[in-house]
């Protein structure tokens, strides 16, 4: 691994930040910073904004002009070596004249995989990768989950009372989470491609599933995704309004109704539950990179007891519902100490009176 100096940090966590910036526009797409630079001054910075448009390397070399000859350029990315929506911007780097590229890591898409790296060192260019590439890859966790594993990257978002309760025996959760707690799940909806909830919420909460930041920043609506085998569900309730689209996923021997107007799908059911893995992959065929659950007890358990849950973003409100009200997983198989789940916490933080906790599920045995 190349050795790094403090300059060249300090200027990766700018490209970062920087890219950090295109979190709610650039799915499908990664999210991508670039600074470039002579030495410790920035000549000029870009980071992608929405998928479609153009990339960060460009958008710096732009800012910076003819000053890009001779700098480094931090990219948070391996630059890409095909042409899509726009050209390589491998070959953008090298027409420009920089000496040096700093990626924080490999780009594991199938047409760029190293290839941009090699482009670069066929033109003299100096190639270091690594710096950073933990954070590079926390960045971007669903892009890579959907690349590498072709799953989505899955999060599963639950309200909760301290004593462990999702909502009432008569099903009411409204409202467990305080408003700065809701105003924070906001933020995680806008990132994520799809929002998931199962036919018994729909039926019995009537979510819309919608972003509501409440400010100007620009976001793309995800997909709202409804398991409904049946379709029970599709003729009412909220998650059918607005402009952000929506998606029934049935059984494939779910007769249909003439004149449905709605997206459809379907994924093989096993007994009376969906194959969830099958569910992830047609998600991740539509491009989708990270799955927010945001569903009752009992489709939250299946997703764990399956394995697909990457994330847990839990919300514990200062309240009590008793030992009548339903737990916050229902269905989760486990007999002894030795098969516990358990979770490492990532970050934990105070949201008005809630307790935010995030968390990673660690494999069982482990």
């Amino acid at each position: 691994m190349s050795e790094f100096t403090a300059t060249d940090h300090l200027l990766m966590a700018r490209a970062l930040r920087l890219a950090e910036r295109g979190a709610f526009t650039t799915r499908p797409n990664p999210m991508v910073g670039c600074v470039l630079a002579h030495g410790g001054e920035v000549v000029g910075e870009g980071w992608h904004q929405r998928a479609g448009g153009a990339h960060a390397e460009p958008l710096a070399l732009q800012a910076a002009g003819e000053r890009a000859r001779g700098a480094t350029a931090y990219v948070t990315l391996e630059p890409c070596a095909h042409t899509g929506s726009t050209p390589p911007c491998a070959d953008a780097l090298v027409e420009a004249g920089v000496a040096r590229v700093v990626a924080a890591m490999r780009d594991p898409f199938p047409r760029v995989d190293g290839a941009g790296f090699d482009r670069l060192a066929a033109a003299d260019i100096e190639v270091a990768t690594g710096l950073m590439e933990k954070q590079a890859r926390a960045l971007n966790r669903g892009y890579l989950s959907r690349m590498v594993r072709g799953l989505p990257w899955v999060r599963v978002k639950l309200a909760t009372s301290l004593d462990g309760r999702s909502a009432l025996a008569s099903g009411e959760s409204k409202w467990i989470s305080g408003e700065a707690s809701r105003l924070d799940v906001q933020h995680w909806r806008a990132r994520s491609g799809a929002i998931l909830t199962g036919a018994g919420t729909v039926l019995a909460d009537d979510p819309a599933l919608t972003v509501r930041l409440g400010d100007d920043t620009p976001f793309e609506p995800p997909l709202r995704v409804v398991l409904d085998a049946g379709l029970a569900t599709i003729a009412r309730g909220r998650v059918r309004e607005g402009d952000a689209p929506t998606l029934y996923i049935h059984a494939p021997d779910t007769k249909l109704s003439r004149g449905i107007d709605a997206q459809l799908a379907t994924a093989p059911v096993q007994g009376a539950r969906f194959d969830l893995h099958q569910v992830l992959r047609l998600l991740a065929g539509r491009g989708i990179n990270e799955v927010q659950v945001e569903s009752g007890a009992t489709l939250a358990a299946a997703f764990l007891e399956a394995g697909l849950v990457d994330e847990l973003l839990l919300y514990v409100a200062p309240v009590l519902l008793g030992s009548h009200a339903r737990p916050l997983f229902d269905g989760l198989n486990i007999h002894s100490m030795a098969d516990r789940l358990e979770l490492e916490i990532v970050d934990t933080r105070q949201l008005g009176e809630d307790i935010r906790v995030l968390m990673h599920p660690r494999p069982r045995g482990q």
